[in-house]
């Protein structure tokens, strides 16, 4: 091979391996955190979401709750273990960096709850389990469960 094709070879395969490299850089995070027991995992999982965005801060975080999870989303609730924990607070911080708050409708019908009793800063998911997996599978989330 002659030394300008060399030179073009060269430059071509650097090139592509920056292309790569800034693709790589450029991805973003993607984590889904499942709560489905508010007394156990809400503090716990608030604190690991905001401990993730303060290493990580363009992290994209999900948050699904269903069954019991759901009621640290309800307006004015609190920690039961430490009442000083008021999670509409925590949970408005972490929406404001960019997390997103899930509650699955089939257990507001199960559990005889209204939309309205949650806080402004929730959003909803037709199933919790079935958004679970779709994160998982389809878009790649990587799953905590506090």
């Amino acid at each position: 091979m002659n030394s300008f094709i060399k030179k073009l070879v060269a430059i071509g395969l650097v090139s592509t391996f920056q292309i790569g490299a800034s693709a790589s850089a450029a991805e973003q995070d993607k984590v889904v955190y499942h709560i489905d027991n508010a007394s156990t995992q809400a503090t716990k999982g608030l604190r690991n979401i905001r401990n993730h965005l303060d290493t990580v801060p363009n992290t994209k975080i999900i948050v699904v709750t269903h069954a019991e999870g759901v009621d640290f989303l309800m307006d004015g609730a609190k920690d039961p273990k430490n009442p000083n924990v008021d999670y509409g607070s925590l949970v408005s911080a972490l929406k404001s960096r960019g997390a997103r708050f899930e509650v699955c409708e089939i257990t507001l019908k199960n559990r005889n709850l209204k939309r309205e009793q949650f806080s402004l800063d929730t959003d909803f998911t037709p199933s919790g389990v079935a958004r679970v997996t779709q994160l998982q599978n389809k878009e790649k989330y990587a799953y905590i469960k506090p």
